[in-house]
């Protein structure tokens, strides 16, 4: 879905699984891919993952100039070392993300973004219900397009192409 010229969405300030605080403009001259879930997640959010890994490699050698972020929405499990871990399943060039809970409540809002904790049988056990979608952010740091859940990976990898060239 186009959302060229959104007035959300612009721009974040988040500590990534190796404790550096990142920008949206740190990625400057790439195409940024955000998504935001957790990592206890059962099926979502390891699918959009992985499906983001293979549109890398899908973009051969351009693949250098996609950046994929997951933004957690569960600060309470997902520690540094958690997420740095989860990364690891992925790609090694994809950042893991996370805020402080009343930062993140602020962050969700700026990128309308749904996310509810669900109590479990135990204290850990909870679940997350969340909004399931990836931002895509050009290579100057504009957001293009929000690419929903269960959407084919060929079209989303098509169109990162497009906002490549479009760099180029």
């Amino acid at each position: 879905m186009d959302v060229t010229g959104a007035e959300y969405g612009k721009g974040f300030e988040l500590t990534d699984h190796n404790g550096q605080v990142r920008h949206l403009g740190d990625f400057a001259g790439k195409v940024v891919v955000m998504f935001f879930g957790y990592t206890q997640c059962p099926d979502v959010c390891p699918t959009s993952m992985a499906e983001l890994a293979g549109i890398k490699k899908a973009l051969g050698k351009d693949g250098d100039r996609l950046q994929g972020l997951f933004v957690s929405i569960d600060p309470q499990r997902d520690t540094p070392e958690v997420l740095k871990g989860y990364m690891a399943n992925f790609d090694p060039t994809f950042l893991a993300l996370s805020a402080p809970p009343d930062k993140l409540a602020e962050l969700a809002k700026d990128y309308k973004i749904y996310y509810k904790k669900v109590e479990g049988k135990t204290p850990n056990s909870y679940t997350m219900d969340h909004s399931a979608g990836s931002y895509v952010y050009d290579t100057k740091g504009q957001l293009r397009l929000f690419s929903r859940y269960g959407s084919d990976p060929k079209g989303l990898t098509e169109d990162i192409r497009i906002l490549l060239r479009q760099a180029s």
